[in-house]
């Protein structure tokens, strides 16, 4: 009996932390990078609706690259466009791995996934539609090793 008890209890616990942990993400997704290499005409773009205009976002660009990535920073170039069509385009530089070559962020293997953050408490002006369209801006036209590009939008909560 009270082996069955130990066991609903530990699922209790366990499904309240799974359900809890994903509850301010309002946004995810991610495109994978064809051949593993990222094309000047190949951008990254996400559409999502917002509703909730009183609290703010917490807005982060996904990143997975593996060992081919000839670099260690990245120069992005961002545009968001809002309802009705106004946009903004955001110039940006990360560094994804430090001095002596060792990676940012979480990997196993070949592969490195970065969480960079874009645009933090930020609040949406209106309701609608909004896009990101996300592109390198490095001197090279074809970028190595980028297996993903993705965009995270969490609820920003104190």
């Amino acid at each position: 009996m009270t082996g069955r008890i130990h066991s609903a209890l530990f699922l209790l616990v366990f499904s309240a932390l799974v359900s809890s942990c994903g509850r301010n993400v309002v946004f995810t997704d991610s495109l994978p990078v064809p051949g593993r290499v990222w094309t000047l005409e190949n951008s990254a773009s996400f559409s999502f609706n917002v509703e909730d205009t009183v609290n703010s976002n917490n807005i982060f660009l996904i990143l997975r690259t593996g060992s081919a990535y000839p670099y260690r920073n990245i120069w992005l170039f961002v545009t968001t466009t809002a309802p009705g069509g106004s946009s903004i385009t955001d110039t940006l530089s990360y560094d994804l791995a430090d001095e002596k070559g060792n990676w940012y962020g979480k990997g196993f293997g070949d592969i490195h996934e970065l969480k960079l953050p874009y645009r933090l408490d930020v609040f949406f002006p209106r309701p609608g539609d909004y896009r990101i369209n996300i592109s390198h801006g490095m001197r090279t036209a074809g970028l190595e090793g980028v297996y993903d590009v993705g965009l995270r939008l969490e609820k920003n909560i104190k």
